[in-house]
């Protein structure tokens, strides 16, 4: 089995879309695969249950069809920052559930399994701990979504920083091409390819279709 966590240099940089460009790639290789968002806030009344879109878009793109609250263990009503919207409920994010979570997800014994963060690296999901608290106690290789846009240098050599320094290995990063306007991309690309050991995984274009077969072979 692949784990993955999927962590981006800042919220709104296209950490969902780029998970699920890659569980649909796995899937094009012929690999089995889940995604997992165990922490969504932003999320709308549906029957009996709080849906997330980027969690309904993680399981449409799984190989695997698992329920929703599974992909997605903790929904959160208002878009705010996780660790605030479950004290506004009465809530509190804890290890265990994300954990747990994930360990539950194992019985479907897929291939490749992406774990999508929410926000960037640092986010607190509790009085006391961060997701990237999880990450470590799992020992998740790390795929970084880096959002092209001005200001995408420091905070993608922050977040490697970060992560590094919490004793992580990144698997590579991904330039995900959100800011179509944005002034010199191939040079801060290249500046970023100077400055980041790890290799650059993928370029994903704007709003451009990419081949799914050469993406997939990141889990080759």
């Amino acid at each position: 089995m692949q784990q993955y966590f999927i962590t981006g240099t800042d919220t709104e940089v296209g950490k969902t879309y780029v998970t699920q460009k890659l569980l649909l790639a796995a899937n094009t290789v012929g690999l089995s695969t889940l995604g997992y968002k165990p922490i969504a806030a932003g999320c709308e009344r549906r029957g009996d249950e709080w849906v997330n879109e980027d969690a309904l878009a993680l399981q449409q793109a799984s190989s695997i069809k698992v329920d929703l609250h599974e992909i997605n263990p903790i929904a959160l009503p208002p878009p705010i920052a996780p660790h605030i919207a479950a004290a506004e409920h009465n809530q509190t994010i804890t290890t265990n559930a994300i954990v747990t979570g994930l360990q539950q997800l194992h019985r479907y014994q897929p291939e490749v399994v992406l774990m999508e963060g929410a926000g960037g690296w640092r986010l607190p999901i509790n009085r006391s701990e961060y997701l990237s608290d999880v990450v470590k106690q799992l020992e998740l290789p790390v795929i970084v979504v880096v959002g092209m846009r001005l200001g995408c240098i420091n905070h993608a050599l922050l977040t490697i920083e970060a992560i590094k320094r919490d004793g992580l290995s990144i698997k590579g990063w991904i330039a995900n091409r959100i800011d179509t306007e944005m002034l010199r991309y191939q040079e801060n690309l290249t500046t970023l390819k100077q400055r980041i050991s790890e290799p650059l995984l993928a370029e994903i274009p704007f709003s451009t279709e990419i081949d799914l077969a050469t993406l997939g072979q990141i889990f080759r």
